[in-house]
């Protein structure tokens, strides 16, 4: 949403200089009969649209980590500011006229002093057609229509048990393709559709709706699309150890880590066909690569494909599917490179391959076989 210094379109106006002194006092007695860390929320709401210089957002920084209850009012209450967006002018016009009424009245009717020690010097920087809306934010004042509008129309979780895969077609036409030791959260909104990816791998062949957006949530990272084909790894072990991955086999994706509380959050990358990109942990996004899309979805045939891959990291992607018994106890073994395409139903098969391709030998020890050192031609 625009910054408050420009009101919004169907807001009651700043009133005359006659009013303004009652105006300014209500909506400062209305401000301190609320809670302490929702107005402090949007106060730094206000001065951040404005612009901060490097000082403020430092102190701006430093008020947000210093409670929990900190983050969440301004998170909410941003959240809120931004989706008056979606309002109708008419409905927008409706909500401020409510919030200078819900205001008056809570003036007008309080009888104890303000809870609040140090009064709001709420008149010094926003007009009061702008304090309207966020006065009514942090009232509550949506009148059911946020809450309607904000209310999933389908939302469900699948998931797949290690070595299960699932095939699974939304209601809005949209398939998901889930693989194994993955779950995947589905919530159709009004406006927009949702998934989140807490852990696995999953293909999304979307169904365009240029109306309702369609994002992704893996790790620290939000995938948007309006109609495309692409696969999101978050399994944190295997070939994804390093990080969330995104591959775009057809259209355009939109990449961006979800977390934009930073004074520099990280710029978007957008994908096309063919192109991929992975993000750490913390959702740093390194450069977009190109790729071979048929790579990131070989697991749709039960397949996986290793280049140069340490022979830990490959035992490890096996694991995901089900139990190797495979131990490496040598360092030196374990970062043995591997190359070759491999069907992960045949663990049997991949494991007589291992002294054929690497020098290495293997010990069955009961039920487990460890993965050694072969021994060099002519040690005793």
């Amino acid at each position: 949403m625009t910054a408050p210094s420009s009101p919004r379109s169907g807001l009651p106006a700043a009133p005359p200089s006659q009013a303004g002194g009652t105006e300014l006092r209500e909506h400062a007695e209305f401000f301190e009969a609320q809670d302490a860390a929702d107005v402090a929320a949007a106060d730094w709401l206000v001065r951040r649209q404005e612009g901060l210089d490097a000082a403020q957002e430092a102190q701006f920084q430093a008020w947000l980590t210093a409670r929990p209850s900190h983050q969440a009012a301004f998170e909410r209450l941003a959240g809120v500011w931004d989706r008056l967006d979606a309002l109708p002018a008419d409905r927008t016009a409706k909500l401020g006229r409510q919030a200078h009424a819900s205001i008056r009245a809570q003036a007008g009717s309080r009888a104890e002093p303000p809870r609040r020690a140090r009064p709001f010097d709420f008149g010094r920087w926003v007009p009061l057609a702008a304090a309207a809306c966020v006065a009514l934010v942090v009232a509550g004042g949506w009148m059911g229509w946020d809450y309607w509008q904000h209310q999933p129309t389908y939302s469900k979780t699948f998931a797949t048990a290690r070595g299960q895969q699932l095939d699974v077609q939304l209601p809005d036409g949209s398939r998901l393709q889930l693989d194994t030791a993955t779950r995947a959260e589905v919530t159709l909104y009004r406006q927009r559709r949702e998934v989140r990816l807490p852990e696995g791998q999953a293909m999304f062949t979307v169904q365009h709706d240029a109306g309702h957006p369609f994002d992704v949530l893996a790790g620290p990272l939000r995938i948007t699309v309006v109609g495309t084909r692409f696969s999101v790894r978050n399994t944190g072990t295997g070939l994804g150890a390093d990080g969330v991955r995104v591959t775009v086999e057809e259209g355009r994706v939109r990449v961006a880590p979800t977390d934009t509380r930073s004074a520099n959050p990280a710029a978007p990358v957008l994908l096309g066909a063919g192109e991929a990109v992975a993000a750490d942990p913390s959702g740093a996004l390194r450069k977009p690569v190109d790729t071979s899309p048929t790579n990131a979805t070989l697991w749709r045939e039960g397949r996986v494909n290793f280049e140069n891959t340490p022979l830990s990291q490959a035992l490890a992607e096996f694991e995901r599917y089900g139990p190797t018994r495979l131990t490496l106890r040598d360092p030196m073994v374990a970062a043995m490179r591997i190359n070759g395409s491999f069907d992960l139903r045949q663990l049997g098969a991949f494991t007589k391959a291992l002294p054929q391709v690497l020098p290495v030998q293997l010990h069955p020890r009961g039920a487990e076989t460890e993965i050694s050192a072969a021994d060099r031609p002519g040690k005793s």
